[in-house]
């Protein structure tokens, strides 16, 4: 007989743990299952083990709000926050809900039986679960492999003793001392490898085809760390959360409303770090606005550090082709190198891979519309977890968690068994679903979901927005479905290209 448990959720990483966690503390008696496709809890946490691995947002928004984050450091390193998240699992018994080694490859939905049945595998065995409803938890990237341009002569270097790896995939026995190490890109992974490399490295070089704008942040949030002791950690978190929430949502505003006054900011900032005679414009002047891409942060100017002090440098260039001993760049110049980190990106993938069948038909993914940014048009008792570009990702991911309960509760109350968001608006125009410049982004988007020009189908970027629209908003709200068992709807999205 197929097991069946009332919700399935793929992924144990922060977000599918905290899934876990709001749903059983709002239906104590609700069944569940995680299934992750790797052999341990924490996700992108488990998975990268570079050197000087953090979070690129402090931990007090990037915590769970039911779990408060009370060590004195608010840019926390990735064992401690890989930590905080096993420790959650533990705590809460979620930890005995996990099937590791469960990688789920199709989900098909049957509204004769409001039902998804759930085909994984598992050691090369074919695994079936069915579920009245899926939470898809598995990020938005292929943890199986990280984004690496084709690089000409790589093969050169390789052949020459040299190494090139990628932050995805860091070898445990890697040793950099003494080493003359290249780290190619300038987003948040590779400011944070620079400085962290410069500990053993004889010297460390940042090369980036074009600058990103950095902001120094404390390593500890000094106001956190006195409320903690004045007034307790659960009011000092709730405190410092929405202080933390409030000023990034701040720097975002003005950088979206004043980009000039915030590039002048920026730069003011970076500036005074430098060393006097550095060519700020050439390495520090990006040619796009403050958060058209994603803002780096360093904790406590960590990268600047290295700089002042030569154990790092940087190189704006385009690289010709990889040498037997390093980097020929288009200026000609050649960057010495025994090892070459790629922090080239990552590669986006869609919920995992799995493929959605809603009554026997396929889902396409680019022709679906995303509602609320976490459920798609056409597809019942399915919610997803994308957390925000412009803040940290567990704020939007709680929300989710959040939403799904209330719309769990609102079916029960109602005796309702499907809810299915449609779009039957033919005015309504579509946009990606991440409108944000990334290489990342720009490279995969067309095989996600799209949005809507209008609410409910736009995916904000407005924590405080979110609050209201998803834990207090209306849940049947006119776009949502109610259906029982055996009940079909229409859902086909009207879409305006």
């Amino acid at each position: 007989m197929t097991e069946h448990v009332d919700v399935l959720i793929v992924g144990a990483g922060l977000s599918g743990i905290g899934a876990a966690h709001h749903l059983q503390d709002r239906f104590p008696g609700r069944t569940y299952t995680i299934l992750e496709a790797r052999d341990a809890i924490g996700g992108t946490w488990d998975l990268f083990r570079y050197p000087g691995v953090r979070s690129d947002s402090d931990m007090h928004t990037l915590g769970y709000r039911f779990k408060p984050w009370t060590q004195a450091k608010a840019i926390a390193d990735g064992p401690s926050i890989l930590e905080y998240v096993r420790e959650t699992a533990r705590e809460a018994g979620i930890d005995r809900h996990i099937r590791f080694g469960h990688r789920v490859q199709r989900a098909e939905w049957d509204s004769d039986t409001a039902r998804w049945t759930i085909a994984a595998e598992h050691d090369g065995t074919p695994v079936v679960i069915t579920a009245g409803y899926l939470l898809v938890c598995s990020g938005y990237y292929r943890y199986d492999e990280g984004y690496t341009p084709d690089f000409e002569g790589i093969d050169e270097f390789t052949a020459a003793g040299g190494q090139v790896i990628h932050p995805q995939h860091w070898p445990d026995d890697l040793d950099y001392a003494g080493k003359q190490v290249v780290v190619i890109g300038s987003g948040a992974t590779a400011v944070t490898l620079v400085p962290a490399m410069t500990d053993r490295a004889a010297h460390v070089t940042m090369l980036q085809r074009s600058p990103t704008y950095i902001m120094t942040l404390p390593g500890e949030d000094v106001v956190a760390n006195k409320l903690r002791k004045l007034v307790g950690p659960k009011r000092a978190y709730t405190v410092t959360r929405w202080k933390n929430v409030a000023a990034s949502t701040l720097i975002y505003q003005l950088s979206q409303r004043r980009p000039e006054m915030m590039k002048k900011f920026i730069r003011n900032m970076t500036v005074k770090q430098l060393p006097a005679d550095f060519d700020v414009d050439t390495h520090f002047k990006p040619t796009y606005n403050p958060w058209d891409q994603r803002l780096c942060l360093v904790p406590d100017g960590d990268l600047f550090r290295a700089l002042r002090a030569g154990k790092a440098s940087v190189a704006t260039d385009r690289i010709r082709r990889f040498t037997a001993g390093g980097i020929e760049l288009e200026s000609g110049r050649t960057l010495d190198a025994d090892i070459v980190v790629t922090a080239t990106g990552l590669n986006l993938l869609a919920f995992g891979g799995v493929q959605f069948v809603v009554d026997g038909k396929d889902v396409a993914l680019p022709e679906t519309l995303a509602y609320k940014g976490m459920m798609l048009s056409g597809v019942p008792n399915f919610a997803f977890t994308i957390g925000y570009t412009n803040a940290s990702w567990t704020l939007k991911a709680d929300l989710v968690s959040e939403f799904v309960c209330r719309l769990l509760a609102h079916m029960d109350a109602k005796g309702y068994d499907t809810a299915v968001p449609v779009n039957d608006d033919p005015t309504l125009t579509e946009r990606p679903l991440l409108d944000f410049a990334a290489g990342y982004v720009l490279r995969s988007i067309d095989q996600f979901p799209r949005a809507g020009s209008r609410a409910p189908w736009r995916l904000g970027m407005s924590y405080a927005h979110d609050v209201v629209a998803l834990r207090y908003g209306k849940v049947d709200d006119g776009t949502m479905r109610f259906l029982r068992a055996g009940e079909r709807v229409d859902a086909t999205p009207a879409l305006t290209r």
